[in-house]
């Protein structure tokens, strides 16, 4: 969650879970802010933080963003459109019809037929030949709609 919550802006979008943030500003651009890492409070008074890789979107070792800020990925040049945020997870959804997503890899929710982390929004190849009109994250999942009516 952010320290600093933006104003409601006529055109924003957002997409807000518990630990961050993702943001559209009225040209299609993606902010974030929030943390990636969890404190828990372990016996004996010891501590210790749980890291969610990449949650932010804004590359290795950005664990914190007290701010909305920028994310550096521009979505190859597209405007965002829509985005969708999970606890461990984002997507965004450009003007062209691509999905992209970030965040923990887990068991294959990010979509690229792998369980790797990714640190900045990265493609889905999935979709090259589908136009992909809305998208949805969840728990454990993402959906997307496509303009032809299917649910992916």
């Amino acid at each position: 969650r952010c320290c600093a919550s933006p104003p409601r802006r006529r055109g924003r979008r957002q997409a807000l879970w518990y630990h961050s943030s993702v943001f559209i500003d009225g040209e299609g651009r993606l902010s974030s802010c929030g943390s990636a890492a969890e404190g828990q409070e372990e016996e004996e008074d010891e501590s210790s933080e749980e890291e969610f890789p990449g949650l932010l979107g804004h590359g290795e070792g950005v664990l914190q963003l007290k701010t909305p800020t920028r994310l550096p990925s521009p979505l190859g040049g597209e405007r965002a459109i829509g985005v969708a945020a999970s606890g461990l997870f984002s997507l965004a959804l450009s003007a062209d019809g691509a999905v992209w997503s970030w965040g923990c890899g887990g068991p294959g929710e990010l979509g690229h037929g792998d369980k790797e982390d990714q640190w900045q929004p990265k493609k889905l190849e999935d979709f090259a030949a589908q136009r992909v009109v809305a998208v949805s994250a969840g728990g454990g999942h993402s959906i997307a709609l496509t303009a032809d009516g299917a649910i992916w």
